[in-house]
């Protein structure tokens, strides 16, 4: 074909183009020039673009897009209602309705552009950028730099919704500033001369102001400061800085200093490995003079540099065995006292750190666990000396699948060994066998025969010392009790219509043993059953002890009566028990209500007649008189808008035995005083408002044990939390009660900012 006749072709297809004003047009290589032109423009980068209307200026090389107008070089994509290409300088303007949509997911608004070099250096006039987590970002003018940094001026920032009655009303808070500049490719966003605003009110100022980027999870920097009054602290103010150490570690410290205990400097670390993690807490500081050193366990340094170390970690060996670690250690009790209210996540006033080193297995229907465990008291009213260490304990257990004789075998192993600097040092083994084997009578009645069996070995020095006093220094005994038990219970069921159905179904339970008595008392120690309550969730069993260290034998009936009844949305639900024994068990203290042939009464009945309403009441009553030795009740009622709970609790004596002491007679009337509680909390749910409250109230004394709130405010750009309780009650040697108020306000994507007052 001729070369004119070629020519003349396209020049039709092309006026064809221009002149249809429905056309869809796509035109590439656009931007750059032509080499031909001389302008040495590259032209590795197309510009794709359709629009409804193209014209084309050949004298200027400028291409005219109008209607729908939508461009893509690369990863940028532009769209407007207008746009003007230089295929010289390749340059692109875009007016009217502006969007940029970068590479990394970033979307520009604007109401005009002036984009080049592939649409990542240019301005924008009126620029608003929607961010990560509902971040809006406005400016009145940006630079583009290569797609990576933004020039803004005239910055307004929020992450809050705009109202949708008035969308020109302030947000809940906003960040106004002179300037800014949003680096993309570290993802941060530095403020300079900026404002805090909540409501459009200035509430803090800000010469310099940087935070990362809303798509960021983790950035180094500084936090928010923290800063409060104690009352043996003085004024303290703390400034966290947090570091990323890689993806999967990162760090936070926080250096605190105080107006009259001295400074001090906390570290978090955390790491995040395939087979498992690691985490330590550490924190050391200096007490001065003046903070208050009242207290204190045998190991407490009066002033001084002081310490304080937490690390967890847990690792996967293989598929069954994984082991880990909970190590938690202090100088002394009052750095704990004093500073402890400044680790982030650590309990006010503890007064025992636990550890532990483990590692453990999982099998088919198996356990295995093999660990030491060691303790530091941080209150005067704990000796360090008379804590436990123990190296090590092993734990064993088995569930069996069915045999041939339609019973299931289960094991339960143990052993250990109890070191202590003052009191019993005990070496222990134990065995327990447990065979069940269920069925059904010939009247829909259920059974179940179970053969159990316990064996126990001690080695034991310094037996006459706490926690067992005995009546020798040393002990080396072993001793077995087999036990046989047969359970029956009989459910009966009635449909009665519009009454609903009831369940009745007497429980019968026979256990024969040999008679223990209290002669265990003189010849074992004592390390895993120092206290229980009877009540009816231990009514059943071969032992209402928490261990094995104490064994309860001899030929006992557990009988007890349970009904329900489902009435439309009604369920009651009750059960009363009782268990009766051929001699007297002097194994267990007259106030149990396990001494005597005749138990106590024991039961509980729950009523739960609506979705906001739910009542349980668990008692025992004496046999004799049927005076309450016991009363655990608690009442709830509501809804998520509003939510009330009542509770009561009611014993004749402490149930839990002083380690450091004989176990006291019957006359002793401070172990005996009855424990009368009453304890309320209520809660209410308003969609972004939450509150709690709660106190409890010693009904013998007369007088409160505790109260406190907790009011929250949380949107989806803002948290307001405080909170406010006291206590009235200490540990020996300790002040007489804890006043705590806590402010909290959390700014999403900036920060979290607190003020605390102990």
């Amino acid at each position: 074909m001729p070369r004119p006749l070629l020519s003349g072709i396209l020049l039709l297809l092309v006026s064809l183009l221009v002149t249809c004003p429905t056309a869809q047009a796509q035109l590439e290589e656009i931007t750059a020039g032509a080499e031909s032109a001389g302008h040495g423009a590259s032209r590795k980068a197309p510009v794709t673009f359709s629009a409804d209307r193209v014209r084309y200026d050949q004298q200027h090389n400028l291409v005219f897009a109008s209607g729908h107008v939508e461009a893509w070089q690369g990863d940028q994509v532009l769209r407007a209602d207008k746009m003007t290409f230089n295929r010289v300088t390749g340059t692109v303007a875009a007016t009217g309705n502006v969007v940029l949509l970068t590479a990394d997911g970033e979307v520009i608004f604007a109401d005009y552009a002036e984009l080049t070099q592939n649409m990542t250096d240019g301005i924008l006039k009126n620029m608003r950028a929607l961010l990560a987590q509902n971040a809006k970002l406005a400016a009145n003018g940006a630079r583009r730099t290569a797609g990576k940094i933004n020039e803004l001026s005239k910055v307004v920032y929020s992450p809050c919704n705009l109202c949708k009655k008035n969308p020109k009303k302030p947000p809940l808070w906003q960040i106004r500033a002179a300037s800014a500049v949003q680096d993309l490719q570290h993802k941060r966003i530095e403020y300079q001369n900026a404002t805090l605003q909540m409501f459009g009110i200035p509430t803090a100022w800000f010469p310099y102001l940087s935070a990362p980027d809303p798509s960021v999870k983790r950035a180094s920097g500084l936090l928010m400061p923290i800063f409060g009054n104690s009352s043996t602290l003085g004024v303290f103010f703390s400034q966290p800085y947090y570091w990323v150490i890689n993806d999967q570690s990162d760090a936070t410290f926080y250096p605190v200093l105080t107006s009259r205990a001295g400074a001090e400097l906390n570290t978090e670390y955390r790491n995040r490995f395939n087979n498992g993690y690691l985490l330590f807490d550490g924190a050391a500081g200096y007490l001065s003079s003046g903070s208050d050193n009242s207290g204190g366990s045998d190991n407490t340094l009066d002033n001084g540099a002081q310490w304080w170390v937490a690390t967890k970690g847990q690792f996967d060996i293989n598929d069954t065995w994984r082991a880990g670690w909970d190590i938690n250690r202090a100088s002394s009790a009052t750095y704990i006292t004093d500073f402890g209210s400044l680790v982030p996540g650590y309990s006010l006033n503890p007064t025992l750190l636990a550890s532990d080193i483990y590692a453990e297995g999982f099998g088919e229907g198996a356990y295995s666990r093999v660990d030491t465990r060691f303790y530091q008291g941080v209150s005067s009213a704990v000796v360090d000396s008379e804590l436990p260490v123990v190296l090590p304990r092993y734990q064993y257990s088995y569930f069996g699948q069915p045999d041939a004789l339609g019973g299931r075998l289960s094991v339960d192993a143990g052993a250990f060994n109890v070191l202590r600097t003052d009191g019993t040092n005990t070496r222990r083994a134990n065995l327990t066998l447990n065979w069940e084997r269920p069925w059904v009578g010939p009247l829909g009645d259920l059974w179940k025969i179970t053969l159990h069996g316990d064996a126990i070995g001690y080695d034991a020095s310094h037996f006459n010392e706490q926690p067992n006093f005995g009546p020798t220094d040393k002990v080396d005994t072993a001793r077995a009790l087999p036990q046989l038990a047969v359970d029956w219970r009989w459910p009966f069921m009635r449909d009665s219509g519009k009454w609903g159905t009831q369940v009745i179904e007497p429980i019968v339970q026979l256990v024969v043993a040999p008679q223990t008595g209290d002669s265990q008392i003189r010849k074992y120690p004592n390390e895993d059953s120092l206290s229980f309550e009877f009540s009816d969730a231990n009514l059943f069993g071969f032992n209402r002890f928490s261990g094995v260290d104490r064994l309860e034998g001899g030929v006992r009936l557990n009988a007890a009566l349970h009904g329900t009844w489902y009435l439309g949305g009604t369920t009651f639900d009750g059960l009363i028990g009782q268990s009766y024994r051929t001699t007297k068990d002097n194994l267990f203290p007259e106030y149990t209500g396990l001494h005597d042939e005749v138990s106590d009464i024991v039961g509980r009945f729950s009523l739960a007649p609506t979705p906001w309403l739910n009542m349980t009441y668990r008692y025992r009553l004496d046999h004799n008189d049927l005076a309450v030795r016991m009363a655990d009740s608690l009442v709830s009622v509501g809804v998520p808008k509003f939510n009330m709970s009542v509770g009561y609790l009611y014993t004749t004596y402490d149930p839990f035995t002083l380690f450091d002491q004989p176990p006291p007679p019957p006359s002793d009337s401070a172990f005996y005083t009855p424990r009368d509680e009453v304890t309320v909390n209520a809660g209410s749910n308003w969609g972004t408002y939450r509150f709690t409250a709660f106190g409890i109230r010693n009904m013998t004394s007369g007088q409160m044990v505790a109260w406190g709130g907790d009011a929250i405010y949380e949107d989806e750009c803002f948290v307001f939390d405080a909170k406010l309780y006291r206590t009235y009650t200490a540990l020996p040697g300790e002040p007489s009660g804890v006043t705590v108020l806590l402010f909290q306000l959390t700014f999403k994507t900036i920060g979290q900012f607190g003020y605390r007052a102990l």
